[in-house]
Parts: structure tokens; C-alpha cells; sequence
């Protein structure tokens, strides 16, 4: 094909395939997103309210609530339920922490019939892995940077 003819042949394709293609909700997917991660944060409020009540507070409270959530998220992706909430919310249910454990979960279940070590531990950290590399690698140049301070 010539230059000329495979511009229109492209831009006949991209027609075509535009023609197939669904057209985006963004507006229900936004809507959609935001109010799954509002619910899943107001959840995190929710036991922050209770455990403070409990008697717990700074660190602690922090800590007990990050633990509750991503316990929530583990189970929740182990029942399949978190799936179909990621297939209705997208992003919203991503970005809380609840998504960094279903992150984890996912692959951890998913490959589990290949061994302990081959399948469930290497697979678990191919998409948190480099969270959790950035995640070490910045705490430690704080601590140093605090240290020299």
C-alpha cells in the first residue's frame, strides 16, 4: 500500500472500530467510583469512631484501623466479592488501602496451585512489589534524612 491509501485504510479501521466500540459513561464511572471509595472510607471512619471509643488513640488507632481494612480487603478478595465491587466501582475501589490488599491477594490466590514458593510468593509481589520497594526505600531517606536533622 501506498502512504495515501494506508492513511485511509487506518482511518477506515478507526471508523469501524469506533462504531463497535461502546461509548463511555464517564459520568456514571466517576459517580460510580466515588461513591464506592467514599463508602470504603467511611467504613475506615466507621471503626476509627469505634476503636477511639474503645480507648485506643494516635498511632495505635491508626494502625488497628489500616489492619481492619486490609484485612477486609484479603477476605473480601477471597470470597471473589471484591472483584465484582472493582468491576462496578473501577478506581474507587483501587486507591483505598483495601485495593493495595486486593493487589496482594489476587495473584496470591490465583497462583496458588503452583507451589508455595514459585506460585503464591513470587506471584503475590509482581503488582505491590514496587509499592512496597518505594514504600521501604522512602521511609528509610526519611529516617536518615531525620536522623541527620
Amino acid at each position: 500500500m501506498t502512504g495515501k491509501n494506508a492513511q485511509n485504510y487506518n482511518r477506515n479501521y478507526l471508523k469501524y472500530v469506533a462504531g463497535l466500540d461502546p461509548p463511555t459513561k464517564h459520568f456514571k464511572n466517576c459517580l460510580a467510583a466515588f461513591g464506592v471509595g467514599g463508602l470504603i472510607c467511611s467504613i475506615g471512619q466507621f471503626f476509627r469512631y469505634m476503636l477511639e471509643y474503645a480507648g485506643l488513640s494516635g498511632d495505635e488507632l491508626a494502625a488497628a484501623v489500616s489492619v481492619i481494612l486490609i484485612f477486609l480487603g484479603c477476605l473480601l478478595t477471597g470470597l471473589g466479592v471484591y472483584d465484582r465491587i472493582g468491576r462496578h466501582a473501577g478506581a474507587g475501589s483501587i486507591v483505598p488501602i483495601t485495593g493495595f490488599a486486593n493487589s496482594v491477594t489476587s495473584p496470591a490466590i490465583e497462583f496458588r496451585t503452583e507451589g508455595y514458593i514459585y506460585g503464591t510468593a513470587a506471584k503475590m509481589f509482581t503488582v505491590a512489589g514496587a509499592i512496597i520497594v518505594y514504600g521501604v526505600f522512602s521511609g528509610v531517606l526519611v529516617g536518615i534524612i531525620y536522623c541527620l536533622l
